[in-house]
């Protein structure tokens, strides 16, 4: 088995490595279990000062960093820095919250003594995705090591030289050894590895796909598990919208990364009232965005990260345009080399098309016209994700009530969709299962001991 690293843009090969199969993946398990002991012995206060130490590397590594990223996965430059920045954010928010998060709790009762405890479960494996791959890693290992468990890495096989610059920076930020280790594997060996029941929870990021076949091996295991998979999130545009700033966070909202992203903006649903105002402006926004090569400071769209996604966003396209639909496109990608896609609007879009029915992973933006809320709520709810979700009016109040009929993890009422280190962050129905990020990334995989003195006089 061999992962290799291509570079989207220039197409050329970053690095080919060996990958490892069962034995070598079990080796790493005990490892970790080897190294838990001392580790969890440390107050949550004496593993913060390794956070220290991962912020530090961050930020003097940050330019070395975003280079890989937009190497590996064709993340235009800014945004690859962009990435980095977010991740010493994440950092900075544990530092000053883990403590006060993990503490114990008193909580007074009969007893004479009552409380609840948070106790790390073990050795976690986490399942990552390539399209931020520094941030998703991050987002999962740090809370995660803080309440002190020890990680497995297994990462996307396209980003292998990310992978294991991750490793490397736990281990230069002085981790114990063994407490963050990265899984140059592949997807089969990993489940095998939740299969033989030797890890003690599972963070997934990834698709709906699978999520039901990880979901289901850790369900037979019953081990604790994360899930955050697709995304289809409405863009809802009411009648007394400012149609003009809706349109140009539209275009942000669907082609950040490149269109790459969960949390993407992927079916704009407008009144149609302002139909026309916003597909013109969002059109000229569009057009405004620069493609080209994500290494140079003014480029806005890169490559998609692998060809095979390329063929998978043409498909989609082709199928709405041979059920009816209307296209505008956008800038026009370089000749010659490079993953492109060529950034596009639909109109007259049907449920019948692909782009409506499936995740759409790419800069293709179909906008569907709605007579009135209601229209806008069910074309929203029609769909088997629930991840987020924009909605923009200058009535709040009437933002806010339209919030509470839409099926989504997260709402942002006259903003785009984005996660925050500070802000519980996943989805409903195929969009995921569990939460991330603020407290309840540190809470992801403990064991809620309850712990009392004495008795309770009240009956069991």
């Amino acid at each position: 088995m061999q992962l290799i690293s291509i570079n989207p843009y220039t197409e050329e090969i970053n690095g080919t490595f060996e990958g490892i199969g069962i034995d070598r993946c079990e080796a790493a398990v005990s490892r970790a279990r080897a190294a838990l002991p001392s580790w969890q012995r440390l107050t949550v206060v004496e593993r913060l000062r390794f956070l220290k130490e991962i912020i530090d590397h961050l930020e003097r590594r940050k330019p070395d960093w975003a280079r890989l990223i937009t190497s590996e996965m064709g993340k235009p430059i800014r945004q690859a820095r962009s990435e980095i920045d977010k991740c010493l954010q994440l950092c900075h928010y544990y530092l000053h919250q883990a403590a006060e998060v993990l503490r114990d709790t008193l909580i007074p009762t009969e007893a004479q003594e009552s409380y609840v405890t948070h106790e790390p479960l073990g050795v976690i494996l986490g399942i990552m995705p390539w399209n931020y791959p520094f941030w998703q890693v991050l987002r999962f290992a740090v809370p995660t090591l803080m309440a002190g468990n020890a990680c497995l890495l297994k990462h996307a096989f396209n980003v292998p030289v990310a992978a294991l610059e991750l490793e490397r920076l736990f281990r230069d930020a002085g981790l114990p050894e063994h407490l963050f280790q990265t899984l140059l594997t592949d997807a089969a060996t990993a489940a095998e590895l939740i299969d033989r029941d030797r890890v003690d929870g599972v963070s997934l990021t990834g698709s709906v796909a699978a999520g039901s076949r990880i979901g289901s091996l850790a369900g037979r295991q019953i081990k604790k598990l994360v899930l955050e998979l697709g995304g289809s999130d409405p863009f809802i545009v009411l009648d007394d919208a400012d149609v003009r700033l809706a349109a140009e966070k539209g275009v942000q909202a669907r082609t950040s990364n490149t269109g790459q992203s969960c949390l993407a903006a992927k079916r704009f649903i407008v009144l149609e009232a302002v139909a026309a105002e916003f597909q013109e402006c969002f059109l000229a926004h569009l057009q405004a965005l620069r493609i080209g090569d994500p290494r140079e400071e003014t480029t806005d769209l890169g490559p998609l990260a692998r060809r095979d996604l390329v063929e998978e966003l043409t498909a989609q396209l082709d199928d709405a345009l041979g059920k009816g639909a209307k296209v505008a496109y956008g800038p026009r990608p370089p000749a010659g080399r490079g993953y492109f896609f060529q950034p596009a609007v639909l109109t007259q879009v049907t449920p019948a098309m692909r782009v409506l029915r499936e995740e759409v992973f790419g800069p293709l933006a179909p906008i569907v016209t709605v007579r009135d809320e209601a229209e806008a709520v069910e074309v929203a709810n029609a769909t088997e994700f629930g991840l987020g979700a924009s909605i923009w009016s200058h009535n709040l109040e009437r933002a806010r009530d339209l919030s509470r009929a839409i099926e989504a993890g997260f709402i942002a009422i006259n903003h785009i969709v984005k996660s925050d280190p500070r802000l519980p962050f996943g989805g409903v129905k195929k969009s995921g299962l569990g939460r991330e990020m603020a407290h309840c990334g540190l809470l992801a995989f403990v064991n809620t001991k309850t712990m009392i003195i004495g008795g309770l006089d009240n009956e069991p």
